[in-house]
């Protein structure tokens, strides 16, 4: 109880201190205004990044590709060395990828019992880079832009680009099922739904957008740059890595699922004929 009472004192004191310099720290470092900051971090017009030294290009590519070779190291190395020790009695590791690969398994043939194979792979695979993906920016990995300021890589889905190029992706997957379950119907059920993959990719590039640009707003002031930023821009990055990786994975699995459900036409009865 002592130990508890006096770490709380000691988080109490920092906290004080933290404030004390907040509150008398003259501390100028920005060179931008707000707006062009938070402009920058929609339209990264301002901090651009040379890709292997050629073309300028959004700090937002950078981070796709460091996750998906994160992604394909990890998916090799579990595959080469978690998955051949598999046990009947599961440790850890085994029932927490278990359990990652049953939650989107279960997902997929409650949505869609009639074709759920590649659905289940899919959103496995969807699911695990946007939650990846939105955690990287946690990582706080620095890079020099063209102007040579330093910036931080964002989340992949922060820009505009890549959160469309999942949602048309989705929308196309969801247009296979449609075909495979029912030939060209399938492709007027799917087409029915046209604004999908719109309302998709700005639902994802909006959450995470606003995460970035709340972190920006607290940060930029000098008020509320300490210790802070760190808080809200955790909680932010936790809650939409949660809620945006269950969101597309759900309605994917569910589209998919109405579309490549068959079309059962109801047969006219005969007509008995006269009997003389």
């Amino acid at each position: 109880m002592k130990q508890q009472k006096k770490g709380l004192a000691l988080w109490l004191a920092l906290a004080v201190v933290f404030l004390a310099l907040a509150l008398f720290s003259g501390f100028q470092g920005r060179t931008e205004s707000v707006q062009e900051t938070m402009r920058d971090a929609v339209l990264h017009s301002v901090n651009q990044i040379a890709f292997l030294g050629g073309k300028a290009v959004n700090p937002g590519l950078i981070s796709a590709f460091a996750v998906t070779v994160v992604l394909l190291l990890a998916a090799a190395c579990i595959r080469i060395f978690v998955v051949p020790r598999f046990r009947y009695a599961p440790g850890k590791l085994q029932l927490l990828l278990e359990e990652a690969v049953g939650l989107f398994d279960r997902m997929a043939k409650t949505n869609s019992p009639h074709r759920n194979g590649f659905l289940g792979a899919y959103i496995f695979a969807a699911g695990a880079y946007i939650f990846v993906g939105t955690l990287f920016e946690l990582l706080g990995l620095q890079v020099v832009t063209t102007h040579g300021n330093p910036i931080t890589l964002p989340a992949p889905l922060s820009d505009v680009n890549a959160a469309i190029a999942l949602g048309v992706l989705s929308y196309l997957v969801i247009l296979s099922g449609g075909v495979a379950g029912n030939g060209v119907g399938g492709v007027g059920k799917t087409l029915k739904e046209f604004s999908l993959p719109i309302s998709m990719s700005f639902r994802l590039f909006g959450a995470l957008l606003s995460g970035l640009l709340v972190t920006e707003l607290v940060y930029y002031f000098v008020t509320l740059s300490f210790l802070l930023p760190v808080i809200v821009g955790v909680l932010f990055t936790l809650l939409h890595a949660i809620i945006q990786t269950y969101v597309l994975t759900m309605l994917t699995a569910l589209f998919y699922g109405e579309v490549s459900e068959p079309s059962h036409k109801e047969k006219k009865p005969r007509k008995s004929g006269a009997t003389g």
